[in-house]
């Protein structure tokens, strides 16, 4: 059975609802990647005030956006991967995605938050061949960004079968996530109102700013954004949230190869950097 995405919008041209618009990822950067809570809040709430005046559909999306934005940044963002740090962190990634589509579907009921996994569309040739070359690609840039950088070092060190587990588990959750909220979420808000390309940039912002915030340092963005971009395009074409989660979630297993060697040498010793 198909899964259509409904609550589209398609915007020509530019017009005032990206300037709240980009106010909200301007808010997203400024708490996530400048851990300024007090200024980041204060945009937040000029965005919506703005959005108000401009279009009042445009309030309520920014709105939902910006209660996921809210939620997520009011708790520590960090990899540790103990119980009670992943309990706090993700109550807060499950509000944050939950509100707006509840929000979305039983308040509204617009359903412009959705989660396409069953779609009844066969992946295209090109589609399955990425998956690998997404492998290979992960496989070339992760050791040698994370290894020589020394971020690495902003995970914990796992070395029983609980912490390697957990560690497992939270990357694979984290990967997840961001597919569902700056993607499906943020992502599927904005193109409602805005171009697609400006809808795209806005929220790649926000993902590269999570992740920033999340511990991926140094020269990181000039990889993740572009990633963010390619991931919302993915989804513009397919449609499929199954896909770009399993894109992410391929991505993200190299990342957990890698943070095995780079904290116990002798280990999965297969990466050049």
């Amino acid at each position: 059975m198909s899964t259509r995405l409904t609550g589209e919008r398609t915007v020509k041209g530019s017009s005032l609802r990206v300037v709240p618009s980009a106010m909200v990822s301007l808010a997203g950067f400024v708490l996530f990647a400048l851990d300024q809570s007090l200024l980041g809040y204060a945009l937040l709430a000029a965005a919506l005030v703005v959005a108000a005046v401009v279009d009042r559909l445009l309030f309520r999306d920014l709105a939902l956006i910006a209660a996921g934005v809210a939620i997520i940044s009011a708790v520590p963002i960090t990899t540790d991967v103990s119980t009670s740090h992943m309990l706090v962190m993700g109550s807060a990634m499950i509000a944050a995605v939950g509100i707006p589509y509840a929000v979305s579907r039983f308040v509204t009921k617009e359903h412009a938050v959705v989660f396409p996994v069953r779609t009844g569309q066969k992946w295209t040739r090109a589609e399955r061949w990425y998956l690998p070359a997404v492998v290979v690609i992960g496989y070339a840039l992760l050791p040698v960004y994370m290894i020589r950088t020394g971020v690495y070092s902003n995970w914990p060190a796992v070395h029983d079968p609980e912490g390697i587990a957990r560690l497992f588990l939270g990357t694979n959750a984290l990967g997840i996530w961001d597919e569902l909220f700056f993607i499906c979420t943020c992502f599927a808000l904005l193109r409602r109102h805005l171009p697609d390309w400006q809808a795209n940039l806005l929220q790649a912002v926000l993902f590269t700013s999570f992740l920033w915030e999340l511990g991926f340092r140094s020269w990181a963005p000039l990889f993740i954004y572009p990633f963010a971009l390619l991931q919302a395009r993915i989804f513009t074409v397919t449609k499929s949230l199954s896909y770009i989660v399993s894109v992410h979630l391929l991505f993200d297993f190299v990342l957990f190869l890698v943070l095995l060697h780079a904290h116990n040498r002798t280990w999965i010793d297969i990466f050049l950097y």
